[in-house]
């Protein structure tokens, strides 16, 4: 696989395709960042965009992890106590996760953002940027159903802090579009460059298929989870026999999240997937890309259930350094 096919692996969306194809032509030593705020546990939503940063450090990528904790202060997050407590535990398990560590720069907001040219550049983009165009780009990431001025002054940092890592690659789950397209708008405006964008799809809700995986409005599979956890909540997941399935009664548009974490998550990482069945069920079956597998639950060859026990088994072994290394501590 070259270096533009690793960059575009399972993307949604490059903003700009020639861009992106300039920096595949010449990746080595070239910067690639994405912002976490520290704020819970980390899930499998997450490591959608870590999975992506390990194909950019197989592209040549040096790799930046914001551990946003100014942002997880003014989102209402807790005290820069307890955020910096969860920024830590986040670090451990990206690390563990495959994030390689020689060639990862992990960075508190709070290292840079304070700083006064930092400030002054950021009352130069209030300037630049009208309250609802700032809210626009914070709808779907802030926290409440208040808007607050903090809120709206997040992705103006969100901006900045781009160009104050040097970066030549932002990279985001869709939700974080509106944020990189400000951040393309405005920043030329205070003399910077418009970054490169790179956005991931969202994984929907484990029980639903609706919307997307989220910590604080539905179940999802925790980097801290037991083996037997993690098969609970995947036995219970929305899981129809097809990669495509109707709206639900509502209307409402649905995914498979059971296939989405198999495409997204297990065969970027496994070279060959096996599902275990009994031999008077047809014995084994051996995967070498998702493709395959989908098919399979297509035609009927391959029984949701039997999906879901051989993700339960995937998934454990994605977290499980990550959970051996937060017992080490």
């Amino acid at each position: 696989m070259d270096a533009y096919e690793l960059i575009t692996r399972n993307a949604a969306e490059v903003v700009t395709e020639e861009e992106v194809r300039a920096l595949a032509d010449d990746p080595e030593g070239r910067r690639a960042y994405v912002g976490y705020e520290p704020s819970g546990v980390l899930h499998v939503g997450h490591m959608l965009t870590a999975n992506k940063l390990i194909d950019l450090q197989e592209a040549g990528f040096e790799v930046v992890v914001l551990l946003a904790d100014v942002h997880a202060y003014l989102n209402d997050k807790g005290t820069f106590e307890e955020i910096r407590e969860t920024a830590e535990r986040m670090r451990e398990q990206f690390l563990a996760y495959g994030l390689r560590e020689a060639d990862t720069e992990f960075v508190l907001g709070s290292e840079f953002q304070f700083d006064r040219e930092y400030v002054l550049d950021l009352h130069a983009l209030e300037l630049e940027t009208t309250l609802a165009r700032a809210e626009r780009a914070m709808a779907e990431i802030q926290s409440g159903d208040t808007v607050r001025v903090s809120q709206a002054v997040y992705p103006l940092m969100q901006a900045l802090d781009i160009h104050y890592l040097d970066l030549d690659l932002a990279v985001g789950g869709m939700e974080q579009r509106k944020v990189h397209m400000l951040a393309r708008d405005t920043l030329p405006n205070v003399g910077y460059d418009a970054p490169t964008a790179l956005h991931t799809p969202l994984v929907a809700d484990l029980s639903t298929g609706v919307g997307k995986m989220s910590s604080s409005t539905g179940v999802t599979i925790s980097m801290e989870d037991s083996r037997a956890e993690i098969a609970a909540k995947v036995n219970d997941a929305f899981c129809p026999p097809t990669a495509d399935p109707g709206p639900d009664d509502e209307g409402r548009e649905r995914e498979n999240p059971v296939l989405q974490l198999f495409e997204y998550h297990v065969f970027p990482r496994f070279e060959r997937v096996v599902v275990r069945r009994p031999e008077q069920y047809g014995g084994d079956l051996e995967y070498d890309t998702y493709a395959a597998l989908e098919a399979d639950v297509e035609s009927g060859e391959l029984h949701p259930q039997d999906a879901k026990e051989a993700l339960a088994e995937y998934l454990d072994r994605l977290v499980e350094p990550g959970r051996a290394r937060i017992r080490a501590r």
